[in-house]
């Protein structure tokens, strides 16, 4: 069965430009690069949060042929402390609003953006992830 997600793979057209928009936004530098050795990346790869999730940029040439072209399907929402602080943040490094912040019930907020890549990235305030990791 599922058991959590191990690895969220996002597309971008310009690699570089990805690479240093997510650096800028997590704080921390791709910990994995294919193909590297100098040759120009493919997929650069993020180890973040609480669990080191992976987040993985695959250069938009890799996509299969039905891959949508634009925002939408799944949204994978990220745990923040602080939704509106992070909404905040992320359009001012050139996000845009995609889903406003919103009161799911209590315990739970959510928003979402469209990175400048065309990728949906949520963001979420959630309580059961904070109980989930206090044990």
């Amino acid at each position: 069965m599922l058991r959590g997600p191990a690895t969220v793979n996002i597309w971008a057209d310009d690699m570089e430009a990805a690479r240093k928009w997510y650096a800028e936004l997590l704080g921390v530098e791709p910990y994995f690069e294919r193909p590297g050795n100098g040759l120009p990346a493919a997929y650069y790869e993020f180890r973040i949060g609480d669990y080191q999730s992976e987040l993985g940029i695959i250069d938009r040439r890799y996509a299969p042929p039905t891959a949508a072209d634009s925002p939408g399907g799944a949204v994978i929402h990220w745990h923040v402390d602080d939704v509106q602080g992070t909404l905040d943040r992320l359009l001012s490094l050139g996000a845009t609003p995609y889903m406003p912040l919103t009161e799911q019930g209590p315990g739970f907020v959510t928003a979402s953006v469209v990175d400048p890549f065309g990728n949906v990235l949520g963001v979420m305030y959630n309580q059961h992830y904070l109980e989930i990791l206090a044990r």
